[in-house]
């Protein structure tokens, strides 16, 4: 098997840690298996990569689509490390309103698994981050939504003190707002 999948306490949150083969000359992994992610329960399309940068302290999020456009997304880092964080905003789950967080970096070549209907969110913990993430529905204006980061219902801890953000995140309403 070329990947270890591990369950999180939120259904259908998924972090991966791929096998990676390694010699004097570098490493190769596989970063996605249909086959092996199907057999694991993630049993999406993906029809869209992304690349973000952020510097050190930038904090993006938390952001999801809305029906018909509700995003499963694949996400690793390839260069840096960042803190990513997965909250359940679907208000019929028992794990409503909880947040998993997983560190990710070249060094752990680890991956997170965020499924339709929960909100992505990442810091980035050093310089140079290069955030990837494959994406089961296509990018849409129209239902791009997101909650605030540091929404006091749901209390993420977390790990930098004045983060950067985006104009467009600091208006973002608290999940409240959105789902009464």
């Amino acid at each position: 098997m070329a990947f270890e999948f591990k369950q999180t306490p939120i259904p259908g949150v998924i972090e991966i840690t791929p096998q990676i083969f390694s010699d004097g000359r570098g490493f190769f992994m596989e970063s996605f298996k249909e086959s092996e992610f199907v057999r694991n329960g993630i049993n999406e399309t993906f029809v869209q990569d992304n690349h973000s940068r952020s510097v050190k302290n930038v904090l993006r999020g938390l952001h999801f689509q809305n029906d018909p456009c509700a995003q499963g997304k694949l996400v690793r880092v390839v260069s840096g490390k960042a803190w990513d964080v997965a909250v359940d905003i679907r208000p019929d789950s028992p794990t409503y309103k909880k947040w998993h967080a997983v560190e990710l970096s070249p060094d752990n070549m680890k991956m997170i698994y965020i499924p339709p209907y929960c909100a992505h969110g990442f810091v980035a913990l050093t310089d140079d981050v290069h955030l990837m993430y494959k994406c089961t529905k296509e990018y849409s204006p129209s239902h791009d939504s997101g909650i605030r980061w540091d929404d006091p219902d749901i209390s993420i801890p977390w790990p930098v003190k004045d983060p950067l953000l985006s104009p467009k995140d600091l208006k973002l309403p608290v999940l409240k707002e959105i789902h009464g």
